[in-house]
């Protein structure tokens, strides 16, 4: 005989819905926004959501980059949507945020890599919602610190690049990255600003080993 084996109660979520999922839903689709919660079909998107809590993905939809981790659409960008930082403000602004995070699909398409939309985002938000603070988690630039500079000098008050993975991992999981170029980012980061934050994030059971 067969027992069917249950999951547990930790792991199984909730349908996403409530009254506050469905008034960020429609504001993000009326702005014209995108999150990393919906692209990246987050199961969390349900709870998240309801708590208003979301975080933001400029530039688009589509990344040129396909790290197997990632449920994002690949392929090649068509556009440059410039209006976009004055919707995410007037978006943060609604939603009387006091912390936003932004981050972006890959754009490796852009010769900064998309710093400059980055950056106006932040400017925008600063500019709208003077008490909001700042958290931006951005792509590698592909080691162009000119557009990294563009995008620290906007002065948010915390960067996040994400490693995502160990060194032995890295190449199968983000071919199209590059280990050491992450880490010297991270540090250069704190060179340009020494006053902020500089954080990066790791998921696990991607094959990691205890040595």
């Amino acid at each position: 005989m067969t027992t069917e084996r249950r999951l547990p109660t930790w792991l199984k979520v909730k349908m996403p819905s409530g009254q506050n999922y469905s008034k960020l839903q429609n504001l993000i689709k009326t702005q014209g926004l995108h999150t990393v919660c919906e692209e990246a079909r987050c199961p969390n998107i349900g709870e998240c959501w309801e708590k208003e809590t979301a975080t933001f993905m400029i530039l688009g939809d589509i990344c040129t980059r396909a790290c197997t981790y990632c449920a994002v659409t690949t392929g090649r960008p068509t556009n440059l949507d410039l209006e976009e930082p004055r919707r995410l403000a007037n978006t943060v602004k609604i939603l009387d945020l006091r912390y936003a995070v932004i981050t972006s699909v890959n754009r490796d398409d852009l010769p900064d890599g998309g710093a400059y939309i980055f950056a106006q985002c932040i400017k925008q938000i600063k500019k709208k919602v003077p008490t909001c603070k700042v958290e931006v988690l951005t792509p590698d630039f592909q080691g162009d610190w000119e557009s990294l500079k563009v995008v620290t000098d906007a002065n948010p008050e915390t960067f996040n690049h994400n490693i995502e993975t160990v060194k032995r991992i890295f190449p199968r999981v983000r071919a199209k990255g590059d280990y050491e170029l992450s880490l010297r980012l991270l540090d250069k980061v704190k060179d340009l600003m020494p006053d902020g934050v500089t954080k990066s994030g790791m998921m696990v059971g991607l094959g990691e080993t205890k040595t």
